[in-house]
């Protein structure tokens, strides 16, 4: 496994952030807790000569909510961390926006809860925020490699296959990459010390965030749900099982399911191309945010991950695909333009584990087999999906535990999964 590079790491994002700060009035950046925005505040304000109102902290919060003019008055681009603790502070800033009019670079914010959990952004700063998702670290970013794959797979899908080297990534390497995950507190840990890590940040996340953003009446009940969400993870959501596991109404769940989303812990991903095949089903896959968090929840280190016995193996490709979906977002996240993402899933068993549909309607599609060899049998959604979608199908691909990469049949392609980390273009 390569060396992880647990240094404090420059994020994709930000040079997205930087984009978007010549283009927009003000910028929202969510995503889980400890996952580098603040760090990433903090280098954007250091380069523009202004400083950030770490609104995490209790005598910054009171003072800013005992004297918002404070906004109004403070040098641009005005830089908040962690804006979902008191979110009046919007207010002041959509006044300077009026007052002043709309410029690029008045604001940038962010927050550790989705946009839509803050009540407030319903009405304040509409048109004139533009928000965007940073999630924990990309193994490219862990390795300071610039991974590439789904941009250039758009471009030139055989050059992605072609003129390789073969991949020297063992089974044992997947496991400790999946059971690491992108936290980047969690990967300057190992062992107990990790464990102890990521404990703690279900803990916080519970009996803190979940309580600021809601009433919650049974934290116990919140707990189970998120390990019981971990063993789904790479499954299709059912909400009636949870709730007969736990013993809860219906309503209480749904409650606790977006809450958990809410705090970037979960997330679903939504059924796609329903109007593409009859048959297509709308059920969303659940996925848990990172595969380390999920991995712990489970009770799984990498040395249990390699086991052969059924359960295990489970497990094992369960892990895979919300790892591998989770890198496969990270890279989408980084494209000028948002696509529409999904999976694809019909009643008469076919199945794609992600979509990504461009604003121009081409499609690109990715199956994780945790196998080393992939079979035409492999292929049965991916084909079916190319001879449906025609010209808008761009490539599919098959990311495997194999050593190679090679073409299988038309714009049908095997891949390594560490592919996903080498980049294409040198």
């Amino acid at each position: 496994m390569d060396s992880l590079a647990t240094d404090i790491l420059p994020r994709r994002a930000e040079a997205k952030l930087a984009t978007l700060f010549r283009e927009e009035a003000v910028i929202a950046v969510h995503g889980p807790r400890s996952v580098g925005k603040s760090t990433m505040l903090r280098r954007f304000a250091e380069s523009h000569g202004t400083e950030v109102i770490d609104l995490d902290d209790l005598i910054v919060r009171d003072a800013v909510a005992a004297n918002p003019s404070l906004i109004t008055r403070a040098p641009t681009p005005v830089c908040i961390d962690e804006y979902q603790h008191a979110p009046e502070v919007l207010d002041p800033i959509k006044a300077r926006l009026n007052r002043e009019g709309v410029r690029p670079g008045v604001a940038v914010l962010t927050g550790s809860t989705r946009q839509d959990a803050v009540p407030r952004t319903a009405q304040a700063l509409t048109g004139r925020l533009h928000s965007f998702v940073i999630l924990p670290l990309s193994q490219g970013e862990v390795a300071g490699v610039h991974e590439d794959l789904v941009a250039s797979l758009r471009v030139d899908p055989d050059a992605c296959t072609a003129r390789h080297p073969t991949s020297t990534t063992t089974r044992n390497d997947y496991a400790e990459r999946i059971v690491a995950g992108g936290f980047p507190l969690a990967l300057r840990r190992s062992g107990s010390l990790r464990n102890r890590w990521f404990d703690d940040y279900v803990r916080a996340s519970i009996d803190r965030d979940a309580a600021e953003l809601e009433r919650v009446g049974q934290r116990q009940a919140l707990g189970e749900l998120l390990s019981l969400l971990a063993y789904r993870s790479a499954q299709i959501l059912n909400v009636a099982k949870l709730t007969n596991e736990l013993q809860l109404n219906r309503k209480t769940v749904d409650g606790y399911l977006r809450l958990l989303e809410d705090l970037f812990l979960a997330f679903r991903l939504q059924g796609w191309g329903k109007t593409l095949r009859a048959r297509a089903t709308g059920s969303p896959k659940l996925h848990m945010v990172d595969s380390g968090l999920a991995a712990r929840l489970l009770r799984i280190g990498p040395e249990k991950l390699t086991r052969f016995d059924p359960a295990t193996l489970t497990e094992f490709g369960h892990l895979l695909e919300t790892f591998v979906v989770g890198e496969l977002l990270k890279q989408v996240s980084w494209l000028e333009e948002q696509p529409t993402v999904g999976h694809w899933r019909t009643s008469d068993g076919d199945e794609v584990d992600l979509v990504i549909e461009f604003d121009d309607g081409r499609v690109l599609a990715f199956e994780v087999k945790a196998a080393e060899r992939i079979s035409s049998k492999d292929f049965g959604g991916l084909k079916k999906l190319r001879d449906g979608l025609g010209d808008r199908f761009i490539a599919g691909v098959a990311l495997g535990l194999g050593i190679r990469s090679y073409t299988h049949d038309d714009r049908l392609h095997v891949m390594p999964v560490d592919r996903l980390w080498r980049p294409v273009r040198h």
